[in-house]
């Protein structure tokens, strides 16, 4: 009779077909997720003339669905515990699917951000669950690639909104790119079917014929038998972990840090991603050239992540995270001078990367920081408390674009947290629990994988 601890068979696994197959799903879910997060920014100038509202109030409606993701990232991104993470995140899907399309039908500024706040839930949940999905399965020496990879598919469907809306809102109304968004509901009984359930969860619910099949596909040189017994690391074994394990064993200072981060981090996030178009638009370019600064945006920062993931994985993360923000910084700053063309769409991009593709390796630097038992607690709490962030975000810019302010006094506003971000990242410490939960061949900074952490 043997032992086998599945949790080194995921991590000495070498890829193959079944790993390329977690990776598809996660990647086409979090493209879902992206395109539903964005498409209220993409729409917000025909959605601020056809209801008349003025720039405060279409910050509270786009709010409503990020107030909506901040009890989804905390609530949502748990109950995998439960149920499975696989019902967690079909749940996700059709919460965030079906509303999006819901607040396409709506005429109302009220029941537009009830729907939005519904479809929020959905997006905020499936994040943590999708992320952790994801970490759990990578092999070690490949996770900073798979999950990156996986996280930029955030951007994907941020560019996926800005492609369509170009052509839909002018030729069908900006209802048309809401309602596209039912589609995934369609793929649920698919991903239902194809996804594997996480290991701790078939571990601690007995379900060991399932667990047998999943470490034969993901090691096809392990057979296991009827005899074989299988067991996680206490550290890694499923579990709800309270917030206050956060601050266990040295952690408090830093877990606070982390909060601001991420708080400052999805600050400018949705910021631009809610305000570009319209603060484009304002600026005198045409609907069609302000959403080509959100598709560059996007494009921005699918190169940060990846580019940000490749750095880690060669310096200290916590110093790249600190560039980064520096970099924020200073191109979101440049935005509001006068530029080039050619320049400007250069600075969008690097904007795009120090913001969205910041958050993603932000993710990544959580999910290696904290040990397994607490990482999905970690990720989720800190997502959830960066979503008060991403909820002022949208009121704040509203409130100075109705005062009429020049133009680079609104993306100074943006650009600030990015100072404070960055002063948080590099008060991190890493004592003695940060250490004692990496193997030795491994260093901390090899990180952006370990969870990009599971948003935005």
């Amino acid at each position: 009779m043997r032992h086998i601890d599945v949790h080194q068979v995921a991590d000495e696994a070498r890829f193959n077909r079944f790993h390329g197959l977690v990776l598809f799903w996660c990647a086409l879910i979090i493209i879902f997720d992206g395109y539903d997060l964005a498409v209220a920014g993409i729409a917000l100038p025909s959605i601020m003339k056809e209801m008349g509202v003025d720039p405060t109030r279409a910050g509270f409606m786009v709010s409503s669905a990020l107030f909506g993701m901040m009890f989804g990232a905390i609530f949502l991104g748990t109950i995998a515990d439960r149920i499975g993470r696989r019902w967690a995140i079909a749940i996700c899907i059709a919460l965030f699917s079906v509303f999006t399309a819901a607040a396409g039908t709506t005429s109302d500024p009220v029941m537009f951000s009830a729907t939005r706040f519904l479809a929020g839930l959905g997006i905020g949940g499936v994040m943590p669950n999708v992320v952790a999905q994801m970490t759990e399965y990578a092999p070690r020496r490949l996770r900073a690639t798979l999950v990156t990879l996986m996280f930029s598919g955030y951007a994907v469907g941020g560019m996926l909104a800005a492609l369509l809306g170009k052509g839909l809102i002018e030729s069908y109304g900006w209802q048309s790119v809401f309602v596209a968004a039912v589609l995934p509901v369609a793929l649920i009984p698919f991903i239902l079917r194809s996804l594997p359930e996480s290991m701790p969860f078939l571990l601690k619910t007995g379900r060991h014929e399932e667990l047998k099949a999943i470490v034969a596909r993901l090691e096809p040189s392990l057979r296991p038998t009827q005899a074989d017994r299988f067991a996680m690391p206490e550290a890694a074994r499923a579990g709800s972990a309270p917030v206050r394990d956060l601050f266990q064993e040295g952690r408090g200072f830093s877990t606070a840090m982390f909060w601001v981060a991420f708080f400052m981090c999805l600050f400018m996030v949705y910021a631009l991603s809610s305000w570009l178009t319209k603060l484009m638009a304002g600026a005198g370019y045409s609907l069609g050239s302000a959403l080509t600064f959100v598709l560059t945006l996007n494009f921005g920062a699918v190169i940060g992540a990846v580019g940000g993931g490749w750095l880690a994985d060669r310096f200290h993360i916590k110093w790249v995270l600190c560039s980064m923000y520096v970099l924020a910084a200073v191109s979101i700053t440049l935005l509001g001078t006068p530029l080039p063309t050619w320049a400007l769409f250069v600075v969008v991009g690097l904007a795009g990367a120090s913001t969205i593709g910041t958050q993603i390796v932000t993710y990544a630097y959580a999910g290696q920081f904290y040990p397994t038992a607490i990482r999905s607690t970690g990720i989720g709490v800190a997502s959830g408390v960066g979503r008060s962030g991403a909820i002022l975000a949208p009121i704040v810019i509203g409130s100075l674009v109705s005062m009429a302010l020049p133009l680079q006094q609104n993306f100074v506003a943006i650009a600030i947290p990015a100072v404070i971000a960055a002063v948080a990242v590099a008060m991190i410490r890493h004592g003695r629990s940060a250490s004692a939960r990496q193997p030795a061949a491994e260093p901390v900074a090899n990180t952006r994988a370990v969870a990009a952490g599971n948003n935005a």
